[in-house]
């Protein structure tokens, strides 16, 4: 017996050592920098291999299978495989806001969090961290944790890091932002955004399935995929909309009108406003008219900066 417990633990010990050298010449997103994260280098995410969490907390503004009543107990991550110039949460985004922890520290926040009586534990902005956050689960789950685990991306990834991930992830909620590739490079700086997304879509439902919900209405496995409806860009929602109904129409969609002007894009003409509510209405209208019965339709308001959090630990 003891035997056959030393033999179980080298062989996670070895799975360990290989999943965090991979940041030694790192390809854990589509960028495929290379760069030896291990030994101080950065490339297009800007994240070292220490982790590094602008903020923990009780959320309760995701939809409402994912907070509950309870909230969801959201890590936000710092630092983004993207450049999106009119992101909401540019201060831990892009210039990279937050404390720097030790896996240990990331698997007792889990636990912090499962304390509070939350929903679930909610990766947010995750991909840089792929390989620390399997370590930190498998710690916090040999301590006793219970709750599903969201992976809450901005939908950018590789197949190959999301095959890492199956078994640990409970819930993909990846934005699907573009159909239109120069939209994306012109505004989020990425190449092939649509392309690589999909396939990342359809890896993620492969692990999933169709979603399941608990006696009161709790997601506890499945996927809802995001779209953030851009001013003057009614055609890419169309067509992003469009895709889903064609390659995964059982699958949850939320559709957000939360949209305001902030970060670099109150410099830009085509989206330096809020929407219009005409603009959000031909979204709502077309997606009545698809097969897409699952989801969420955000309301268009007035407050939509209250949904950007206050960065402090």
């Amino acid at each position: 017996m003891a035997s056959t417990k030393l033999s179980h633990y080298i062989m996670q010990k070895k799975e360990m050592i290989n999943m965090l050298e991979s940041l030694e010449q790192c390809t854990i997103c589509p960028h495929n920098c290379k760069i030896d994260r291990k030994n101080g280098q950065v490339g297009r995410c800007k994240s070292k291999d220490t982790v590094k969490i602008a903020l923990y907390s009780t959320h309760n503004f995701e939809e409402p299978c994912i907070s509950g009543e309870k909230g969801s107990g959201t890590v936000f991550f710092s630092n983004c495989n993207l450049n999106c110039v009119f992101c909401q949460n540019y201060e831990i985004s892009q210039e990279g806001k937050g404390t720097e922890i030790t896996i240990n520290r990331l698997a007792e926040i889990f636990l912090e969090q499962q304390e509070k009586d939350v929903e679930n534990i909610n990766l947010v902005t995750p991909t840089s961290y792929v390989p620390q956050i399997i370590e930190a689960i498998k710690l916090a789950k040999k301590q006793g944790l219970k709750l599903p685990i969201v992976y809450n991306t901005n939908g950018y990834e590789k197949v190959e890091t999301l095959k890492m991930l199956e078994g640990y992830i409970d819930i993909y909620l990846p934005d699907l932002k573009y159909s239109d590739n120069k939209l994306a490079k012109r505004l989020s700086k990425v190449d092939n955004y649509f392309e690589i997304t999909t396939e990342a879509l359809k890896e993620m439902y492969r692990q999933t399935g169709k979603a399941i919900f608990d006696d009161r209405g709790i997601m506890k496995k499945g996927m809802i995929i995001r779209h953030l409806v851009l001013p003057n860009h009614i055609l890419n929602s169309r067509r992003v909309l469009k895709w889903i109904n064609d390659n995964m129409n059982d699958v949850y969609v939320s559709i957000m009108a939360q949209y305001f002007p902030t970060y670099k894009a109150k410099e830009i003409e085509d989206i330096n406003r809020k929407l219009k509510k005409e603009e959000y209405e031909q979204i709502e209208n077309y997606l009545y008219r698809l097969n897409l019965e699952n989801g969420y339709i955000q309301e268009l308001g007035e407050h939509e900066e209250e949904y950007v959090p206050k960065w402090e630990m």
